[in-house]
């Protein structure tokens, strides 16, 4: 038996096709072989096309498929994993009004500010885990206001992964954790947020029926198989937002787990079974995959925008491909701790909500023509966001989350000996490689929600832990002078010094 998952991310979309009796990954296929775009028509937005999701879903299913091994007979379960917090809205002939507005655009920042003083932070913050902020109903508020005509057509709202299991099945649907990223969910009612729809002027009608996250919610259409190469009837079995599935891939699922990722954005994921909230909602409470009626399961998710992406665009604007990211950290290694007093502060792809949504962008400081290089600036970048995800760190531990190890896949940013020597020296922490990836992690999914796999130890028989990191005492006191001088330099801008 066979599992297929797929993850579709802003700069890419990737599939896994899993051998669900030996856990391991039968293929692996990305699309396009470029990083997809972002559209921004005016400063702070990012928009990208639904169909372009879909499109590259076929292609790299196509690629999948095309191995020796793969049989579309033999899969039994589609997964999804997908970008959070993003908005599509589609007609009632499930044909897409307008772009989709992701994760990291800024347009609604000061409508959720609104909405979190007019109906009141405690409320909020007790009700709601955040504030309305810079997520899916504040972007759906925008809609309304400022495009009426493209909001009067809205049949169904929906996240990017929902849309994507709408092309595979023909059917609307979301789940729990999805509505509470989209801060649609209320914790106190376990229901919809009907006192910030209602705030927002937003009919529930609009928001699709929900499902667990664990549960099929459709079958392949023979319309999608015939694009797809699959067989017709095929069982949707799963959907998480990237970040809570990240944390499924590395069998992160009880209070006290922890797991991270450094793809575009950066992440830091504790898992708690209280439903804390950080009182500045720098750092964000969702419901994690597997909280049911029998336990309660959170995800805390510290998000940085300007992660992967910065590394992306040092590569390919800055440097204009002159290097691949494995010369860049073969120059970055060149260097000493510190970049010799080059700081970088990574915070250039929209909102940061770790900094309460202040726009200071990113920032390149102390450079000396007649001493830095290239490979200082890429060694600054890379301890700049690691410093950026040690920043937000110190405020989930203050809400209580004892975390000491963190697992990751070793893919993205920590491929870089330089990167992972200053993310783990820095934190503190103590960090597990493993042989995973978000794609992956969806077809884990989609075994779980079909119950092809009976238990949690027949899900994870697969997952290979190769390497763990150790703090060292040396490393640690360069890293913790070189943070100092990075957070002061954060705090004069953040304080308009």
């Amino acid at each position: 038996m066979h599992l297929l998952g797929f993850d579709i991310g802003s700069s890419g979309i990737k599939a896994s096709l899993l051998d669900a009796s030996s856990g391991k990954e039968i293929a692996a296929a990305t699309s396009p072989e470029e990083e997809l775009d972002m559209d921004a028509p005016h400063p702070g937005w990012a928009e990208q096309d639904p169909q372009t999701w879909w499109e590259h879903v076929v292609r790299a299913t196509t690629m999948v498929m095309e191995s020796e091994a793969a049989d579309p007979q033999a899969i039994k379960g589609i997964g999804i994993a997908y970008q959070m917090h993003g908005l599509v809205m589609v007609d009632e002939h499930q044909k897409v009004l307008r772009p989709a507005i992701i994760w990291c655009d800024g347009r609604a920042v000061e409508i959720g500010n609104k909405a979190f003083a007019d109906i009141g932070r405690e409320y909020c913050l007790t009700h709601y885990l955040n504030s309305p902020g810079n997520f899916t109903a504040s972007k759906l508020r925008w809609v309304k206001e400022n495009e009426p005509d493209q909001y009067a057509r809205i049949h169904k709202v929906m996240l990017p992964g929902d849309f994507i299991a709408m092309k595979l099945t023909g059917t609307i649907r979301t789940s729990i954790s999805g509505l509470s990223e989209g801060i649609f969910w209320d914790y106190q009612s376990h229901s919809i947020a009907d006192r910030l729809l209602e705030y927002y002027g937003i009919s529930p009608d609009l928001l699709p029926d929900y499902d667990p996250n664990f549960a099929i919610s459709g079958e392949l259409t023979p319309e999608a198989a015939v694009e797809l190469g699959l067989e017709a009837g095929t069982p949707v079995g799963y959907r998480s937002g990237d970040q809570p599935n990240n944390a499924l891939s590395l069998n992160v699922l009880n209070p006290g787990e922890a797991a991270a990722t450094a793809g575009t954005s950066g992440v830091i994921y504790g898992i708690t079974e209280e439903p804390l909230y950080d009182k500045h909602s720098r750092v964000n409470t969702f419901v994690h995959v597997n909280h049911d009626e029998g336990q309660s399961r959170y995800g805390v998710l510290l998000c940085i925008n300007g992660t992967g992406i910065l590394n992306s665009w040092l590569k390919n604007e800055l440097f204009n491909g002159l290097h691949s990211y494995d010369k860049m950290n073969e120059l970055a290694a060149t260097v000493e701790t510190g970049a010799e007093g080059v700081t970088v502060l990574p915070f250039g792809n929209g909102p940061e909500r770790v900094l309460g949504q202040q726009p200071i962008g990113a920032q390149v400081k102390n450079l000396d023509f007649n001493r830095h290089a290239q490979a200082h600036i890429i060694r600054a970048a890379q301890e700049g966001i690691a410093f950026s995800l040690n920043y937000g760190l110190q405020v989930m531990r203050q809400m209580g989350l004892p975390i000491d190890t963190i697992r990751v896949g070793n893919g993205n940013m920590f491929l870089s000996p330089v990167f992972r020597e200053a993310f783990t020296n820095t934190t503190g922490l103590s960090v597990e490689l493993y042989d995973s990836s978000g794609a992956l992690g969806a077809a884990i999914g989609a075994g779980i929600g079909t119950g092809v796999f009976e238990n949690r130890e027949e899900a994870f028989r697969g997952l290979t832990k190769t390497d763990t990191l150790y703090p060292d005492t040396g490393m640690q006191k360069l890293y913790n002078e070189a943070y100092d001088r990075w957070h002061d330099m954060l705090q004069k801008e953040l304080e308009g010094e």
